[in-house]
């Protein structure tokens, strides 16, 4: 049902009076007031659902009357209209508690739902509101990042869902939160929160008596740990927990935290955030930070910074640091941000024109693939495989991977968001999360990092040698064919030999530097061995922890264990204040 009474304010009585016999042919109960101060003497006797509030009043105008409104009633769900406001105007009444910010001639239908989901509405206010106390220091306004990025209908149409399997932990615990389309895995709390479209995987959380090192001390956990989302608004984001902050051990937690589309938070607790599309925070525990488009962080500790767009930034301490930045104009043809828009650029162009292909596998609780997939692999139902594609054992490919006319070699993975397209992976190849490729012939255990762009010619594909390490964020879109030889780092951009030059370096070579090398916009300073080794573990890991060796009784992984998954889903309110909003609910294991 909608809103049970509406509140209208505009001084303009040509636009007041149908206006309100419009909301009231949809079902509203209506009053009006034509200034500021009659509608703050009707909010002290009367309840209203919602006000809708003109902006330009004269005496009084609506920024003056929200505060005033605010002052007495906080909860008072409140949506601003305009034929004159600006940007600025927008964001002070979103700071200030308005639930949207319409201009005139409103269009009745998203007046109408707006009206009809308020308190999803009023739940993303508040995580705007708490965003901006968190940045304030920086000056950052997320607010018109976020207005129109996803309509608040999206939130009704979709199914959460959740994985189950013996060898995962299971909790999972719901309050106030809207859930489209997640998936979890793992021990997980979401209280006050929006989580679109986005994966939560805590498939590899620490558990209870485990003993963590730090600095040569012994920690030993008290209680297994626990993902906790808390009054954030991940947009298609991936969460992988594997954290490595040692001040909260038993929690994971991301708390008033914005992340627009495709950014990565892998292993990265964060509190008072906002994360550019396609951004990604790896291992780091950032605390009040923007990090803009396409940038990559992996600093362990980051705090009060503003990273600019299409910084690649890894530092270990003293040991060893990584900064490669991409020049701003070329990086603005794959992915730029301008306020109050959406985002744009050939990255979000790519992702959107394959969203229409995902859409059987949410038609389906759970999709059955055509494709044979080996007894030791795992290919998600929520996974996309068209044309010719072949799989390996030991091969797992996650969730919303997409994959077209491509083959993966044994023990080869296709992570979440990726994409593989007329590419073929000889064995062993991990392309992380938000990786693409296309026309590509990748040897034998080559690591393409986080949303790395990897785009061959069809007449000439792209070829990169075994052992290689793609780096995170590099764009490779290539306008002659080139082949990067075995046992290299590449990063940066790269269109054909000239540049390859400038943005390679053999592993061997790299592992040698102790000082400081510096190759056109990448400076790398310390010690080489440890960054190599750094990397070499964890490709290792990687491969270890989704079961690329298994044999049959030895080193099962993810590929292994996620054959076993069953899957359930839950959904929102249909219709009512809360629609779109789930119930609370709380899904425990069975106790023996």
């Amino acid at each position: 049902m909608p809103a049970e009474r509406i509140l209208l304010v505009d001084d303009e009585q040509e636009f007041l009076r149908p206006l309100s016999k419009r909301l009231v042919m949809r079902g509203f109960r209506v009053s009006t007031a034509e200034c500021g101060a009659e509608a703050l003497a009707l909010l002290d006797h009367e309840s209203f659902g919602a006000v809708v509030l003109d902006l330009v009043m004269p005496d009084m105008d609506g920024l003056e009357t929200l505060r005033q409104i605010m002052q007495k009633n906080p909860s008072q769900q409140v949506i601003l209209l305009t034929g004159k406001g600006t940007g600025v105007h927008e964001s002070e009444a979103l700071k200030l508690g308005a639930l949207d910010f319409l201009r005139k001639p409103v269009d009745m239908d998203v007046l109408v739902e707006r009206l009809k989901t308020n308190n999803l509405q009023k739940l993303k206010q508040r995580i705007l509101r708490r965003v901006a106390v968190n940045l304030k220091k920086s000056g950052f306004d997320a607010a018109p990042y976020v207005r129109d990025l996803v309509p608040m209908e999206q939130f009704c149409q979709f199914y959460a869902f959740y994985g189950l399997t013996h060898h995962h932990p299971l909790y999972f615990a719901f309050s106030n939160s809207g859930l489209a389309g997640s998936y979890f895995l793992g021990k997980c709390i979401v209280e006050h929160s929006l989580v679109y479209k986005s994966d939560v995987r805590g498939d590899e959380l620490k558990t209870k008596g485990q003993v963590y090192a730090v600095d040569g001390m012994q920690i030993p956990l008290h209680k297994d740990e626990m993902i906790h989302i808390i009054d954030s608004y991940l947009i298609k984001a991936l969460v992988h927990n594997y954290s490595h902050d040692p001040e909260n051990l038993e929690t994971f937690t991301i708390r008033n935290t914005i992340a627009l589309p495709y950014a990565n938070i892998h292993g990265a607790p964060m509190e008072g955030c906002f994360l550019g599309p396609f951004a990604t925070v790896d291992l780091t525990a950032v605390h009040d930070c923007v990090v803009g488009e396409y940038a990559y962080v992996q600093t362990k500790e980051l705090a009060h910074a503003t990273v600019p767009a299409g910084l690649v930034w890894i530092k270990s301490g003293d040991v060893f640091e990584f900064k490669y930045q991409h020049d701003p104009k070329l990086l603005a043809k794959y992915i730029s941000m301008p306020p109050g828009e959406q985002p744009k650029g050939l990255f979000m162009d790519f992702e959107e024109e394959r969203q229409d292909a995902f859409q059987p596998c949410f038609d389906q609780v759970c999709l059955a693939h055509e494709l044979d997939v080996p007894t030791w692999s795992a290919l998600s139902p929520y996974a996309v495989a068209k044309g010719e594609c072949a799989l390996g054992e030991n091969v797992i490919v996650c969730q919303r991977a997409y994959l077209e006319n491509a083959k993966l070699g044994r023990g080869a993975n296709a992570q979440e968001h990726c994409s593989i397209i007329d590419s073929e992976l000889q064995g062993l190849n991990i392309t992380a999360h938000g990786g693409i490729l296309i026309n590509c012939r990748m040897g034998e255990k080559v690591f393409v990092a986080f949303n790395s762009f990897l785009r061959g010619l069809k007449e000439a594909p792209l070829k990169v040698g075994s052992g290689c390490m793609v780096m995170p964020h590099t764009i490779i879109d290539l306008e002659e064919p080139l082949e990067i030889p075995q046992r290299h780092v590449v990063w940066g951009f790269i269109r054909n030999k000239a540049d390859l030059a400038g943005h390679s370096i053999a592993i061997e070579k790299l592992r040698a530097v102790q000082g400081q090398v510096s190759m056109g916009a990448m400076t790398f300073t310390g010690d080489g061995e440890a960054l190599v080794s750094a990397f070499e573990h964890r490709i290792e890991h990687i491969l270890e922890a989704n079961g690329a060796y298994f044999d049959g009784e030895k080193g099962l992984g993810h590929a292994q264990k996620n054959q076993a998954m069953s899957f359930n889903t839950i959904q929102p309110y249909a219709e009512g204040p809360f629609k779109g909003l789930y119930p609370t609910i709380e899904i425990r294991p069975i106790e023996p």
